[in-house]
């Protein structure tokens, strides 16, 4: 469903967009996910709503035939890309699973803040993001998901993603139908004020 509404409370929740990651083969140019990615961050802190900056350190055990490690990746391989411009204000997640928020603080955190509403942005589509987005859905977050300012490493992964599971879980948007909604909020609360 194309996105209507933005809650008062909204979370910006930007996944795996770290050294490691944004520099493997996408399907999309990861400039113009960072771009975006960027410009949302900038749009939410204006609005001091709340950040979420989550990068990704090892996997869960188990058994699965591509599985993922990132013990003896370079040095640096977790930290995020300097153009996320973590500020003190942002909450920062490390997940060891596909989505943010098995076995870490994030879902306690959007309830402290009284956040009903999550936009979710990052890499891999397939993965991190839509991780991410069931599990926001099933704990009853209304989810919404940036089309452009996520890609995948497979494009087949990312357009099921975009158009078979997210339509059932999310609202899904670009970035500027996202910025617009944001800045009409924005106009809202000053004539009520």
């Amino acid at each position: 469903m194309t996105i209507t509404t933005l809650d008062p409370k909204t979370a910006l929740l930007v996944v795996d967009l770290q050294k490691g990651i944004v520099g493997l083969p996408t399907v999309h140019p990861i400039d113009g996910v960072i771009h975006n990615s960027v410009a949302l961050l900038e749009a939410f802190r204006a609005r001091q709503l709340p950040v979420v900056l989550i990068n990704v350190d090892g996997s869960p055990p188990g058994r699965a035939e591509q599985s993922f490690s990132t013990p003896g990746m370079p040095a640096g391989w977790t930290d995020l890309i300097a153009e996320l411009k973590q500020q003190p204000s942002d909450h920062r997640v490390t997940k060891r699973t596909r989505g943010a928020f098995t076995h870490t603080d994030l879902e306690k955190y959007l309830r402290d803040n009284g956040v009903t509403q999550v936009v979710i942005i990052g890499v891999a589509t397939g993965a991190g993001v839509e991780s991410t987005a069931r599990h926001a859905h099933e704990l009853g977050f209304n989810v919404t998901l940036a089309i452009d300012a996520m890609t995948d490493r497979d494009a087949d992964i990312h357009h099921n993603s975009v158009t078979r599971i997210f339509p059932k879980i999310s609202e899904t948007g670009t970035t500027q139908e996202i910025l617009d909604l944001l800045h009409a909020a924005q106009h809202d609360d000053k004539r009520s004020a």
